[in-house]
């Protein structure tokens, strides 16, 4: 009977300790936090911001590149059409011209020569015309033979056909007929610039070689530029003229400027399957250069969606999260973190992707990382 009560109060005891470890841990699971909460002080201190979602329109992008160009009037590379030794010229890369303006001057002795001709052709036409006048009337009263006129003629339109041959090129090199007439001839040829502009390359020096055809110099005037845009073939169904371009120089700057679609190529690169489209800046004034990198997206459609602000969004060991107020009691803020699906973001907005989410809920949209960090 004693070995009975023993057991009994053994048992009893080891009831009384579970009941013990049972409470314990029930009050430890109480005391857990069941989210990130936040005192009236903390919230007013770090300027925190609760807000709901609201519906924006998002607008859909196509991803290009391509660069700052300038149409094809305000590109002019300067070649000779006669090619020389260069005599004068002042000029460097970045100089500034005006149209019309003395660039090069070449020297060659086919110059003289030229000249020569003309003015040889110049003085024989005034004997052969008068040659070819006699020659006529003669012919037209049957005193000289059809032959004689012929010939007279002849001699007088190759002369003429020479003349006015040997004057225009003569113009070409800047070279006025005028002074030849008048028995001044020279030895150099002036180019001046076809557009005003910046010099962009500069490929000779004094006293350098040049032939005809080569690029003695490049003058680019930048007032006027556009986007060159490469877009691949499974978007150009979506671009069309008159849609919104944002773009950014990554290299110089991450501000973002506006441009629209102006013209879409009409034939796709075989070999990189893309195609060309030109866009028109809505401000000029940026000091955008040819040859410039962009970066662009160009908005093909728009869409209406729930958002939040782009801050109140944070990333996390590669997943996004929002802070959802669940709760508001004495002056305290509970708030749950909830991971969403985060679509586009646009002018500091982005597209919440959420089906356990509604338009009532509160989330907090700004400090978002002070509370829960990156």
């Amino acid at each position: 009977m004693k070995n009975i009560f023993q057991i009994a109060a053994v048992f009893l005891l080891l009831v009384g300790c579970g009941d013990k470890n049972t409470e314990a841990s029930a009050t430890e699971e109480q005391g857990e936090p069941s989210g990130i909460v936040v005192t009236q002080d903390q919230f007013d201190t770090n300027n925190l911001v609760v807000g709901p979602m609201e519906q924006r329109t998002f607008p859909k992008m196509v991803e290009t590149s391509g660069m700052i160009d300038v149409p094809p009037e305000n590109r002019a590379s300067v070649t000779p059409f006669i090619g020389g030794f260069v005599k004068q010229t002042s000029l460097l890369v970045g100089d500034r011209v005006k149209k019309g303006q003395l660039l090069v001057v070449l020297e060659n002795q086919e110059f003289v020569q030229m000249q020569q001709e003309y003015l040889e052709v110049f003085n024989q036409l005034d004997y052969l015309k008068a040659e070819f006048e006699r020659n006529q009337t003669l012919f037209d009263e049957k005193i000289a033979s059809q032959k004689n006129f012929l010939q007279a003629k002849s001699n007088y339109q190759t002369a003429q056909a020479r003349y006015q041959g040997l004057r225009e090129q003569l113009h070409m090199l800047n070279i006025s007929p005028s002074k030849v007439e008048q028995g001044n001839i020279t030895s150099q040829a002036a180019i001046y610039a076809p557009i005003a502009g910046s010099i962009t390359k500069m490929n000779v020096t004094k006293g350098s070689h040049v032939s005809p055809a080569t690029e003695i110099l490049e003058i680019v005037d930048n007032q006027h530029v556009h986007l060159e845009l490469t877009v691949f073939e499974k978007d150009i169904l979506k671009v069309k003229k008159g849609q919104k371009i944002q773009f950014k120089i990554p290299e110089a700057s991450e501000e973002a400027f506006n441009a629209e679609v102006h013209l879409v190529g009409t034939s796709i690169d075989d070999a990189k399957r893309t195609i060309k489209v030109h866009g028109h800046l809505e401000h000029e004034e940026g000091n955008f250069l040819p040859g410039m990198f962009v970066d662009a997206m160009i908005m093909t459609d728009t869409t209406k969606t729930w958002s939040l602000p782009e801050e109140a969004v944070i990333e996390s060991e590669g997943n996004y999260y929002v802070l959802k107020l669940v709760e508001q009691t004495d002056g305290n803020y509970t708030f749950e973190r909830v991971a969403v699906k985060q679509g586009g973001t646009f002018d500091g907005f982005t597209e919440i992707i959420s089906t356990g989410l509604n338009e009532t809920d509160q989330f907090l949209t700004k400090g978002v990382f002070d509370l829960i960090g990156g």
